[in-house]
């Protein structure tokens, strides 16, 4: 691929990436996570009343019909977005609204210049069958994820490795690096192409991007396992999200500022 192909297939991730993000219903839009009892209650920003029942969201709705949600279906309602989630058999209702700070205060996601220096070559080596991975969300919540295997590598000389989990949309990670908590966010995520038969792969970690806990704080994003906390500083990638300045609070007349969402 040449430079200029290079640069427009970044560009174009980029903007896909934005759109994904910045939708009207899109990643930034999450305002609520209100993880559910089995006595139907009301919670913030959803109509109605909702509880977990069996494996399903279920609510009781102001026109007096019922609304079942298994977990990643969704219903619109009053403007809002309301997607069944669920985590180790807690369920939880999600609000997605179009409205939420975190999605209007947005203003662009920054990333460093895309380089084809930052496409490395390693060698993957895959886990043993049954293999997981002890995992910790932002909340503290600790979970096991499937072990994919691990890539050994180098950044700028320094031999680093990268654990890998698999899901059904392949192989993933996430991870952290000297830039992280500073002038990156404290942690990215980066999709890995499936290795050639001789185990070589090619991680581009110019695709590195954002988890979605960098626009809502309702997101419960997996922290990266120590094993990919590197001391070298990775510059490629997505970086920040950028937000509108808050507004000044005028004590005299009460007004108020909506809060940062740019951490987890």
């Amino acid at each position: 691929m040449g430079e200029h192909e290079f640069e427009t297939a970044f560009r174009e991730w980029q903007q896909s990436r934005w759109h994904a993000v910045s939708a009207p219903h899109g990643t930034a839009a999450l305002r609520h996570t209100h993880w559910l009892a089995a006595e139907p209650a009301e919670y913030a920003g959803a109509p109605g009343r909702w509880h977990a029942e069996s494996a399903n969201v279920v609510g009781a709705l102001r026109n007096g019909t019922e609304a079942r949600l298994a977990p990643g279906e969704e219903l619109e309602l009053d403007g809002v977005r309301l997607r069944a989630f669920e985590r180790d058999g807690a369920l939880a209702l999600r609000v997605i609204d179009p409205d939420a700070p975190s999605r209007t205060s947005l203003v662009a996601i920054e990333a460093y210049p895309p380089s084809p220096e930052r496409v490395v070559t390693g060698r993957f080596t895959p886990a043993g069958a049954g293999a997981t991975l002890d995992v910790t969300s932002v909340d503290g919540h600790e979970s096991n994820d499937r072990l994919g295997g691990a890539i050994e590598l180098e950044i700028d000389g320094v031999p680093v490795e990268l654990t890998v989990t698999r899901d059904d949309h392949g192989l993933s990670a996430v991870l952290a690096d000297a830039t992280s908590g500073g002038e990156s966010y404290r942690f990215r995520f980066l999709r890995v192409p499936e290795p050639a038969a001789d185990g070589t792969v090619a991680v581009d970690f110019n695709r590195a991007y954002l988890p979605p806990c960098a626009f809502s704080d309702e997101y419960v994003c997996p922290l990266p396992p120590l094993g990919n906390r590197w001391p070298v500083a990775l510059r490629a990638g997505e970086r920040l999200a950028t937000r509108h300045p808050l507004p000044e609070v005028d004590a005299e007349v009460g007004a108020g500022a909506g809060a940062e969402v740019d951490a987890a």
